[in-house]
């Protein structure tokens, strides 16, 4: 077996989305280990895949079959890169006055324990170079429902795991991240209806979306987390769920659909050709390098931006499709003027990466007047929704892609940078508004949140003794700053058709910032200095 292939356990692969994740990581190069409970058939399953696959029968309620199991995996191939804990009990749908004590106890052990029993036992045969960690865990562990208790207990347990993994097993260069699945077509999906327990008639008028995934669809970004686009990405917990945990109103998220929606039951064909992809901010830093991974796909990019001859020598090195219109985002009938100009050469917007941004001056709350607060508004926030108003009167419906740039700050705001924070938690609920309002003309939304990425306004702040490097990397647990392809790779993927059912998302891309919630240092990065020195 060449050194070069890469190993992934992948757990409850003879159900629907497990068999969706050996098939997909398969096709991404990896050997799989299959492993389902006894009688699942996983070990045919695993032989249908290839000869160089194996199946292993495991249950995940037994600690001493889950220690049993890995060893016969590391022995048969030598190596563990990536974990999958994807095997779960279902929810009973039962009152929680008739939940028997023993189910409760039986959830938990499936769902929670034997996940973090399998994590320290593949984390242990994980060799220097570091792996990563996929936990599925549910909407339902993050969003509360009636008759869910233990599983959805569970599940928030998972969500808490993965947190506290990928602090701890940081410094051993693993990736511990989760996937939070809504509803998906699969046979235990298919069993609640059929014994009544769900209408799945109105569960897709509850989804923006208005339908349930397609296995395949949670596979997809199981693979992207696990790959080496998502390294900068570590206790992050994404949703993958049509827009469901965005809308919060009475009545219905979507109109009613008639039968089985086509896109629940097979990927529709995907367009060819370039999209024109329209990024602010996009002269330098974060907002260059996410032109530069557009254009290097193919498509057509053209950047909004205030400094317009930078933008134009970023434009102009990308190559003659692409445009550079001299826009401040501050300013509206600029924001007008530039998409009027699009529309005038493209005729259209297929994705809107609102990028642009300006950052807080580190101001007592004193010194920091409503004229001042307003100017960081104007730009972070305010010319952020304006672009997109612009920009959806140009977008395919279904097609268009809407990315906005967060911050760690929208979850854990800073100090005196209240302006700034306010704005970035702002960007993050626009995003989720315009989901749960898009989603049933087919318009994906999402937030890419960067932790502290290395680029010139970064240098700038730390050259201005306004941050502290090293303390900054000892309070993340990866114990370094992103580079801007961290966020580019992240954007790319988010407005892929590998990211087709998730809309109103957040992804953190921090190190595993916004996971660290422990009195201390996160990491020992002069240590890790020290060692490359020698």
């Amino acid at each position: 077996m060449s050194t070069e292939t890469k190993i992934a356990i992948i757990t409850g692969a003879a159900g629907g989305i497990g068999r969706a994740l050996c098939e997909v990581f398969v096709a991404d190069g990896y050997q799989v280990a299959a492993v389902d409970l006894a009688g699942t058939g996983v070990e045919d399953f695993a032989q249908s895949l290839g000869k160089e696959h194996a199946g292993f029968a495991c249950n995940l309620a037994s600690e001493t079959d889950i220690i049993a199991t890995v060893a016969k995996i590391a022995a048969h191939f030598g190596r563990i890169d990536v974990l999958v804990n994807n095997a779960a009990i279902g929810p009973t749908m039962a009152a929680t006055a008739d939940t028997s004590i023993d189910g409760f106890r039986l959830a938990l052990s499936v769902n929670l324990v034997g996940p973090l029993v399998l994590a320290g036992e593949v984390a242990e045969r994980m060799g220097p170079e570091g792996g990563v960690i996929v936990n599925t865990a549910s909407l339902a562990g993050v969003v509360s429902n009636p008759k869910r208790n233990a599983y959805a207990a569970s599940k928030a347990g998972v969500v808490s795991m993965t947190k506290s993994l990928a602090c701890e097993l940081a410094p051993r260069n693993i990736r511990v991240v989760a996937i939070a699945p809504g509803y998906v077509r699969t046979p235990m999906v298919a069993g609640l209806e059929r014994d009544g327990k769900a209408d799945l008639s109105k569960v897709r008028q509850r989804i923006p979306m208005g339908r349930m995934a397609r296995p395949a669809e949670i596979a997809t970004v199981a693979r992207f987390l696990a790959s080496d686009k998502a390294r900068y990405i570590t206790g992050t917990v994404v949703a993958v769920d049509g827009g469901w945990a965005t809308f919060n109103q009475p009545g219905e998220a979507h109109p009613p659909v008639a039968g089985t929606p086509d896109a629940e039951l097979a990927a529709p064909t995907p367009r060819s050709g370039p999209r024109i992809v329209v990024v602010t901010g996009g002269a330098r830093g974060i907002g260059r390098a996410i032109c530069e991974a557009f254009a290097a796909k193919g498509d057509t990019v053209v950047i909004l931006d205030r400094e317009g001859d930078e933008a134009a020598s970023v434009a102009a090195n990308l190559g003659p499709q692409h445009r550079a219109i001299t826009t401040d985002l501050a300013i509206e009938a600029e924001i007008v003027a530039a998409f009027a100009e699009i529309a005038k050469t493209f005729g259209r917007v297929d994705v809107l990466v609102n990028n642009a941004a300006i950052a807080d001056r580190f101001m007592p709350v004193g010194e920091q007047t409503a004229d001042y607060l307003t100017s960081v508004l104007d730009i972070n926030l305010t010319g952020a929704f304006i672009a997109l108003q612009q920009a959806l009167a140009l977008m395919p419906k279904p097609g268009g892609v809407i990315l906005n740039l967060g911050s760690i700050n929208t979850l854990l705001p800073f100090a005196p940078r209240h302006a700034y924070g306010a704005s970035k938690a702002g960007i993050d609920m626009l995003t989720r508004c315009i989901a749960a309002e898009l989603g049933p003309v087919g318009i994906r939304t999402a937030t890419i949140a960067p932790g502290y990425i290395r680029t010139p306004g970064v240098a700038a702040l730390e050259q201005d003794g306004k941050i502290d490097g090293m303390k900054i990397r000892r309070r993340i647990p990866m114990g370094d700053l992103g580079r801007p392809d961290d966020i580019a790779d992240a954007a790319l993927f988010l407005a892929s058709e590998e990211a087709s059912y998730m809309t109103g998302a957040i992804l953190y891309v921090d190190g595993g910032w916004t996971a660290f919630g422990n009195a201390g240092d996160a990491s020992s990065p002069e240590l890790n200095d020290l060692e490359r020195a020698e």
